[in-house]
């Protein structure tokens, strides 16, 4: 049985019109706001977004690396899949796959911190992300004790 992986989200991705770039495929910068849209969606499902308003903070992403394994075109149909990697004390990591028809097609990786809006600085992950990656980290104990790793 595959373990789902923490806090994994699955997004159906149009691709627009508007997304194509001279070449007929799917522009590269796309990707990047793709994995915009599966972060927030990622955290949302955890913590709306008027709660985060409300609280005073924001996840914002320090780097991203991206690769380009297939092209996308107009009519393609993917799915992307994100999942939150690494969890420390100020910053976090997602891990990232877009699929089409069951291969991959784009890869990426995303460090970040969650930010606090008065002051711009980093602050501690929000207490529901810590507790669900600590679940997640005994979980793999868990298993691993179990498995003999």
């Amino acid at each position: 049985m595959e373990m789902k992986r923490p806090l994994e989200i699955e997004l159906v991705i149009p691709v627009r019109t508007y997304d194509i770039d001279y070449g007929g495929v799917v522009s590269n910068i796309v990707y990047i706001r793709w994995l915009e849209d599966m972060r927030t969606q990622m955290i949302c499902e955890h913590i709306s977004q008027a709660k985060q308003l409300e609280d005073g903070f924001a996840a914002v992403a320090a780097s991203t690396h991206i690769e380009y394994k297939r092209p996308l075109r107009l009519l393609d149909q993917p799915i992307g899949r994100m999942w939150l990697a690494d969890l420390g004390r100020v910053r976090w990591k997602v891990q990232a796959e877009i699929e089409l028809n069951g291969q991959v097609v784009t890869k990426a990786e995303q460090t970040g911190a969650f930010v606090s809006l008065a002051t711009l600085r980093p602050i501690t992950p929000p207490l529901e992300f810590s507790l669900l990656w600590q679940k997640h980290l005994e979980r793999e104990n868990l298993i691993g004790a179990r498995e003999g790793v």
